[in-house]
C-alpha cells in the first residue's frame, strides 16, 4: 500500500460533517489528497466544480444518496472511481464497496486497488 497516493485526489462525503473526521484522516495520513463534502446537494457541487480520481461515499449518507451520487460522479468525469462504505448489493456505477466495519486496513487497500491501474 501507499504507492500512488500522492497523485490522487479523492473526493469524501458523508451525511454528516463529524462522520468525516473518522475516515479523512487515515486518508491523509497515507498521502492521499481529500477533499471532503456533506450531503448529497455538497457532494453533486464538488463533482460539478473538480474532477476527482475517486470519490468516496460514507456510510451516514442515506441508501437514495449512496444509490444516486455515483450516478453523479460518472456524469461529471467517466474517468473517476466511486467507493461505498457500507453498500448492500451491487451497483454498476459502483466501482468497489466496503462494509463500515471492515476498518482503516481495508479501506486504505480498497483506495490503492482503485487507484492504483491509473496511477502504476
Amino acid at each position: 500500500m501507499g504507492k500512488v497516493q500522492s497523485k490522487a485526489t479523492i473526493l469524501y462525503g458523508e451525511g454528516s460533517a463529524e462522520a468525516l473526521n473518522a475516515h479523512k484522516g487515515v486518508m491523509e495520513k497515507a498521502g492521499y489528497a481529500v477533499k471532503t463534502a456533506v450531503g448529497r446537494r455538497g457532494i453533486e457541487d464538488a463533482v460539478r466544480q473538480e474532477k476527482f480520481d475517486l470519490v468516496v461515499l460514507g456510510h451516514t449518507l442515506t441508501r437514495d444518496d449512496r444509490h444516486h451520487l455515483p450516478y453523479m460522479a460518472k456524469k461529471a468525469n467517466t474517468l473517476c472511481r466511486v467507493l461505498v462504505i457500507h453498500a448492500s448489493g451491487k451497483h454498476h456505477e459502483v466501482d468497489a464497496a466496503i462494509d463500515s466495519r471492515d476498518g482503516d486496513r481495508v479501506l486504505l487497500e480498497a483506495l490503492d486497488g482503485l487507484l492504483e491501474p491509473a496511477y502504476a
